[in-house]
């Protein structure tokens, strides 16, 4: 008998071709464009980033006050992260975004014919009101409209892009502005309102409850109100809320403690602009490969790791003493903010009701504006008083306290079976409530052996059976279903 002969192994442009294929595949269309306008709003992100420069460069304001234009500025995201959430819930995730992308579109053009000192702080803190304000709503509508099993990957391919637009509109404002900032101040109006286009010509509204898309089977109970004490009281939530400020408070160093410890070492502007250049360049590269590894993993095991990953990548800064060890800190606490930042978002929409994803959203918003205008302040306080060193050794100590909090609060996330812990696929929308239509039987009376028809304790039977019940009011199911 002739020995068979093993088909030919894939060459490793097939194995990356489908490997890409299957990244981006099985998401609706509505997540694209949602995408889209992501990337297109993040191409324009030429304001904050060149703020600073803008108000000492070419305006000739000191740098104490820039810095003050800049803690309003995030004074600004913290005053509307809850806000927007709230109007996500009652008003709608699109009409939402319209109303800040339109406002920031008004206000960042405005800002640019400013020339008062006043003036212009105002209007630097309507800035950051209205360009925060879309987050609630875009996380919100993300979470309606994909499949429980690919918000991870929904989460990341939508993070890649963040980090692909600021790559590209980092490199492409340096090179506007040698034509004058009020071209940075335009462009980026312009790119908003394009992003605002695409919203009002190719999303629909996903709201639960809003019209036929996601309405409830006939008879089902009416969902319980959410409202910001609900969200205040949800203690599992706000601990993940807490966890996830003290992740953020670290990231922000990176551009404002690295650059001032750096300088302190001896090193150029230059140099500080070739490492951080690192961190953009392994999510491009890796954001996607690494989601494909993680996005079916418990996400206690991943959060507990990336808080490790960034706690101690930071404290690597300690011993940094050239370019390429500030490169290979970078490195480590990078891909912990890979790994953190779809998991810590799919986290999110797994422990917040559906009614209520927009005050939940706007909640966990709320803990990056927060550490946005905290982190400047603490970490200067910190290398003012007792040394840069002391500061990245406190990085390492608030990492080490994130995972052990992690660890702890999610040993048992609800709805998960003990036996499928370590590895987690497609979470129930609302564990705690059974699918519409279905009853509760009851136990197997003593001395009757267990079976289908009578199990051994009480369940819950569906006139559609299901691995995973979810809800029929579901914006998703509904989305999908169209």
């Amino acid at each position: 008998m002739p020995t068979p002969i093993a088909p030919p192994r894939p060459t490793l442009p097939t194995r990356l071709r489908r490997a890409a294929v299957e990244s981006v595949s099985g998401l609706p269309r509505q997540f694209w464009w949602l995408w889209t306008s992501t990337l297109i709003n993040r191409l324009g992100a030429f304001v904050a980033t060149f703020l600073a420069l803008y108000l000492t460069v070419e305006r000739g304001y000191s740098a104490s006050y820039a810095g003050l234009v800049g803690a309003l500025y995030g004074l600004g995201g913290v005053l509307s992260s809850v806000g927007a959430g709230v109007l996500t819930d009652r008003l709608g995730r699109r009409p939402t975004m319209l109303i800040a992308q339109l406002s920031t579109a008004a206000s960042v053009a405005l800002l640019g014919f400013m020339t008062d000192p006043v003036a212009i702080a105002a209007v630097a803190c309507v800035v950051g009101m209205a360009s925060n304000a879309s987050r609630p709503a875009v996380q919100a509508m993300m979470a309606d409209i994909v499949a429980p099993e690919d918000r991870v990957r929904a989460f990341s391919l939508n993070y890649w892009a963040i980090n692909l637009g600021f790559a590209v509109s980092s490199t492409a404002a340096g090179l506007i502005a040698q034509h004058g900032y009020l071209a940075l101040f335009l462009g980026e109006s312009t790119l908003v309102l394009a992003c605002a286009l695409v919203v009002f010509r190719k999303l629909p509204e996903t709201r639960p409850g809003h019209g036929h898309d996601a309405a409830g089977a006939p008879g089902d109970p009416a969902p319980a109100a959410v409202s910001l004490r609900t969200v205040l009281r949800d203690g599992r939530f706000m601990t993940v809320v807490g966890l996830n400020l003290l992740l953020a408070l670290l990231f922000q160093q990176a551009y404002v403690s690295m650059p001032v410890s750096m300088g302190q070492d001896g090193f150029s502007s230059a140099d500080f602009g070739m490492v951080i250049a690192v961190n953009g360049i392994l999510i491009v590269l890796l954001q996607i490969p690494v989601t494909r590894f993680i996005e079916h993993r418990s996400p206690a095991m991943l959060l507990v790791g990336s808080a490790l990953l960034a706690g101690y990548g930071f404290g690597l800064t300690a011993l940094a003493g050239s370019v390429a060890m500030y490169a290979v800190a970078v490195a480590v606490w990078t891909l912990g903010e890979i790994i953190n930042s779809p998991t810590q978002m799919g986290l999110v929409v797994r422990l917040s009701p559906v009614h209520g994803r927009g005050r939940y959203q706007g909640m966990y918003a709320l803990s990056w504006s927060i550490a946005s205008l905290t982190a400047p302040l603490l970490g200067g306080t910190v290398i003012d008083h007792y040394g840069a060193d002391a500061l990245w050794a406190g990085c390492a100590a608030v990492g080490t306290l994130a995972a052990a909090g992690y660890g702890l609060l999610l040993r048992r996330l609800p709805g998960q079976d003990p036996h499928t812990a370590r590895r987690v696929s497609a979470p129930a929308e609302n564990p705690s409530n059974p699918a519409p239509g279905a009853a509760t039987l009851p136990a197997c009376p003593p001395g009757k052996r267990p079976s289908s028809a009578c199990p051994a304790g009480p369940r819950t039977s569906s006139p559609t059976p299901s691995p995973t019940p979810v809800p029929t009011n579901d914006a998703a199911r509904a989305v999908r279903s169209r």
